[in-house]
C-alpha cells in the first residue's frame, strides 16, 4: 500500500466512510506563521489540526530543535483526535507534505498501520476541485490507540556516524547548507562526514507533489540507495528527514531517520563536522 493519496482518491475514500478516517491539518512553516493560523482560513472539511512544534515534537534541547515527543503524550494527543489502533489517518500541509510527512513518519513508528498523506496537499485539494472550509470540528470521541513505538528504524548520532561510513547517509537539506556555504538557522554549518547530499526540491515536482515513482527510482538509484544494505536520512531538525524517509518509502526502500539530525549532532563539540560539496 502506497503511503501517498490524490485527491480524487481521497475524495471518494471520505465519500465511502470505509475504513473510518480521520483528516489531520499539519499546515506548518518554519520560523513563519503558526499552524493554527494557516489552519483557520481554509482546511479540508472535518480536519483536525495537529501542531508539528506542540504535539509531534518535544520543546528544543539537547535533543535537537524537534525531538520525539514523549510517548506518554503523544498517545493522549492521538486518543484526543479520535484515533484507534485500526483507524485510517489521513494528514496534509499546504503543498510539499513536509510538515504532514513528519506526521506519516511518527504516527507510523507509533505503530499505526494505515497512515497516508495527501499528495500536494491542500493546494492540489483545491485544484481538483474538491471543498474546503472555515468549519472546525466539535471535540472527537475520544480514541482508544496504544501507542507501540518502533515500528520504523530509527537513528542517533552514533548510529547515523556509522551509517555514513559503512553504508548511506542521505542529507535532505539545501546544497548550499549541506556543504557548509550558509546556515540560517542553526549555530554550525556543514554536514555529517560521509553524508551525501538530496535535497528536498530535487525529487519534487514544482507543484509540491512527489515526482512519480519512475522519475524516484531513477533520482535514488543515481544517488546509490540501491548499492547499500542500510539507508538513513537527517536534515536540520528532523523534519525533512521524515520527507526524504516517505519519498524512499514510494520505492520501496525503509529508511532509518536520524530524528535528532543536524541540530542535535552539533550539541557535541567532539563530533566531527564536514563541509564542501557532495563526493
Amino acid at each position: 500500500m502506497t503511503a501517498l493519496v490524490d485527491p480524487d482518491a481521497l475524495a471518494t475514500l471520505l465519500r465511502r466512510g470505509e475504513p473510518e478516517v480521520v483528516l489531520l491539518d499539519a499546515q506548518w512553516e518554519l520560523g513563519g506563521r503558526p499552524g493554527r493560523e494557516l489552519y483557520a482560513p481554509a482546511h479540508l472539511p472535518q480536519a483536525r489540526f495537529v501542531d508539528v512544534d506542540v504535539d509531534l515534537a518535544d520543546p528544543p534541547g539537547p535533543r535537537g530543535r524537534h525531538p520525539l515527543p514523549d510517548l506518554a503524550r503523544l498517545e493522549k494527543t492521538l486518543r484526543r483526535l479520535g484515533i484507534h489502533d485500526r483507524t485510517t489517518v489521513v494528514v496534509y500541509d499546504q503543498a510539499t507534505s513536509l510538515a504532514a510527512a513528519r506526521a506519516w513518519w511518527l504516527l507510523s513508528f507509533a505503530g499505526l498501520q494505515d497512515v497516508r498523506v495527501l499528495d500536494g496537499g491542500l493546494a492540489t485539494w483545491q485544484r481538483a476541485g474538491h471543498p474546503v472550509t472555515t468549519d472546525v470540528p466539535g471535540p472527537a470521541i475520544p480514541g482508544t490507540v496504544t501507542v507501540h513505538p518502533g515500528a520504523l528504524p530509527v537513528l542517533d548520532a552514533a548510529s547515523a556516524a556509522g551509517l555514513a561510513r559503512s553504508d548511506l547517509l542521505l542529507d535532505a537539506r539545501a546544497r548550499e547548507r549541506y556543504e557548509g556555504r550558509v546556515e540560517p538557522i542553526d549555530t554550525v554549518a556543514g554536514h555529517i562526514p560521509g553524508a551525501h547530499n538530496t535535497p528536498m526540491a530535487d525529487y519534487l515536482e514544482p507543484d509540491g507533489r512527489f515526482l512519480d515513482r519512475e522519475r524516484l527510482l531513477a533520482y535514488f538509484a543515481a544517488r546509490g540507495v540501491f548499492d547499500h544494505g542500510e539507508v538513513g536520512t537527517y536534515c536540520g531538525s528532523g523534519i525533512t528527514a521524515t520527507h526524504l524517509a516517505l519519498a524512499l518509502r514510494r520505492i520501496g526502500v525503509n529508511a532509518a531517520v536520524y530524528v535528532g539530525s543536524w541540530s542535535e549532532w552539533i550539541t557535541d563539540p567532539d563530533r566531527p563536522i564536514a563541509t564542501g560539496p557532495d563526493a
